[in-house]
């Protein structure tokens, strides 16, 4: 015949009580794993976004450079009388 222990409702609590904090965990892991990924993403968009603006405004400059070094080749001296 089983004898009940009389703190048998406490081993059932700790039980309870434990099995809810690995769920709770496994639950933050979860998450945190998820906002790592989104974050990922959202750094190699940011840096591809930079990229991207870096070289238009290079192009644009050196567009304003070639225009510049043509435009004063292609000045001509006043001639003298």
């Amino acid at each position: 015949m089983f004898l009940l222990s009389p703190f048998s409702p406490f081993t059932v609590a700790k039980i309870a009580g434990l099995q809810a904090t690995v769920l709770l965990l496994f639950t933050l892991l979860i998450k945190a794993q998820v906002q790592i990924k989104a974050a990922s993403a959202l750094g190699l968009f940011l840096l591809a976004l930079q990229t991207l603006v870096f070289l238009a405004v290079s192009g644009a400059l050196g567009l304003a450079a070639v225009g510049g070094l043509a435009c004063a080749t292609n000045r001509r001296p006043a001639q003298a009388a």
